[in-house]
């Protein structure tokens, strides 16, 4: 047909995916015979301007309540359905409706999850659109949000569905032992999530696309091979039509693992900070920290059903009546089970956090030795401080961070960089 005014010609198409901003580094951070890891690392993070590091602090530390308010919330919605008595009421109609057990918990569930998301629809609105707005994060209107808020519902319609049907089924089957069985269940559906992911759900939000050929690609495949990766395509998606922040991830595993850099860190950050990043994305790829992760997990979910087993049989013991739930086998449960579980997470917040930080350090490590792009690796660092907070104290970073600090991430990177570059002055 004939072209149309957004089909740039090939070259131009290909032309945002090569790095069109250059590394500086900062005087204090420059190799010479007196180089000082602290003097580099505060000479990176002095690259923030005082307005930046606020704005940053001011996002990061918000989130901190944002926590503990979401936490609140779901205890709020836990109480609408039970003790308001709608889970019971949804769960009479699942009854009138079908005779089949795993039929009715279908349609319990095709009613919970929406019901659940149009409640809770007001905080996803605050902290997932008005909130990145209003930090000048976010790029995306309401409509094509709203959008996507639509498109997310179905596929927690369809997932949810299938897990409380799955659940429940297990439930009715094994007795006193169903919080064992569960645990089974819950990894189970957590894996298959993360399998399915890249393939199937992340395009429909995305543009996945092949980094086009040149010498970009070339050095991450060559990073990638170096490393016993068996990569044959870096892949980018257009995650600036909803946000202004620069990330990078390893998605899936076995078959459908994937990794994949956002348009964002393409346009907006050096060739040698994408090198780093995508070093780091292939640390945790070469480390095995899905597997890792899956294991621990694995350890959280059973302790957390078991824990949450005793305290269903207690609340249903005490207010199951009220609540019109009569036991573990009985849908009309599913918003206890899930504030239980809410409740147990939040607790374990600082673990969950400290394993998956834990992680992001070895893959810090690994991704400014392979690529040996420390000063890269610092300045991307720089970058992600629009959204974090650049020097927590020690407990906060330990309760609050997924990712190490960028502080942290720098000192180890000039760490390195004093370990492994010529700190001879350069000629006159």
């Amino acid at each position: 047909g004939p072209a149309r005014a957004e089909d740039p010609p090939a070259q131009a198409a290909a032309e945002p995916l090569a790095a069109k901003v250059q590394l500086v580094v900062p005087a204090g951070a420059q190799a010479g015979p007196d180089f000082d890891v602290e003097r580099a690392t505060q000479a990176w993070v002095e690259t923030l301007t005082p307005e930046q590091r606020a704005r940053s602090k001011a996002y990061f530390e918000g989130g901190y309540w944002l926590q503990l308010f979401s936490f609140l919330y779901e205890l709020a919605l836990a109480f609408v359905f039970l003790f308001m008595g709608v889970s019971a009421r949804m769960r009479d109609f699942a009854n009138r409706v079908a005779t089949n057990a795993t039929a009715r918990t279908a349609i319990y569930a095709l009613l919970y999850v929406p019901v659940a998301s149009v409640l809770a629809f007001p905080l996803t609105w605050y902290s997932q659109f008005w909130r990145q707005h209003h930090y000048e994060l976010a790029t995306q209107t309401f409509g094509p949000w709203f959008g996507e808020q639509l498109v997310g519902l179905a596929i927690a319609l369809v997932l949810g569905a299938l897990l409380i049907s799955v659940l429940y089924a297990v439930f009715r089957r094994t007795g006193r032992a169903w919080w064992l069985w569960g645990s089974g269940v819950g990894m189970g559906f957590l894996v298959l999530t993360i399998f399915i992911s890249p393939m199937w759900i992340d395009p429909l939000f995305n543009d996945y696309k092949a980094l086009p050929q040149g010498p970009l690609r070339d050095r991450i495949l060559s990073i990638a091979h170096a490393s016993g990766v068996p990569a044959d395509e870096v892949y980018w998606f257009d995650a600036s039509r909803q946000t202004k922040k620069i990330s990078a991830n390893v998605a899936g595993f076995g078959s459908t693992t994937r990794i994949a850099l956002n348009d964002n860190l393409l346009n907006r950050s050096s060739a040698e900070s994408i090198e780093a990043v995508m070093g780091h994305e292939l640390g945790h790829y070469v480390l095995n920290h899905i597997y890792e992760i899956l294991v621990y997990f694995a350890g959280i979910v059973v302790i957390g059903f078991a824990g949450v087993a005793w305290a269903f049989n207690y609340a249903v013991a005490r207010w199951g009546a009220r609540w019109g739930v009569t036991g573990i086998t009985d849908p009309a449960g599913v918003p206890l089970l899930g504030v239980l579980f809410s409740i147990y997470f939040f607790l374990l917040t600082p673990v969950m956090n400290s394993i998956i930080r834990s992680n992001e350090v070895e893959a810090d490590r690994f991704g400014i030795a392979t690529s040996g792009q420390a000063d890269g690796f610092a300045m991307v660092a720089m970058q992600l401080a629009e959204y974090r907070k650049i020097n927590p104290g020690y407990w906060e970073e330990v309760i609050f961070y997924d990712h190490p600090s960028g502080s942290n991430r720098v000192r180890s990177a000039m760490q390195w960089k004093k370990e492994h570059l010529p700190v001879t002055a350069p000629p006159p």
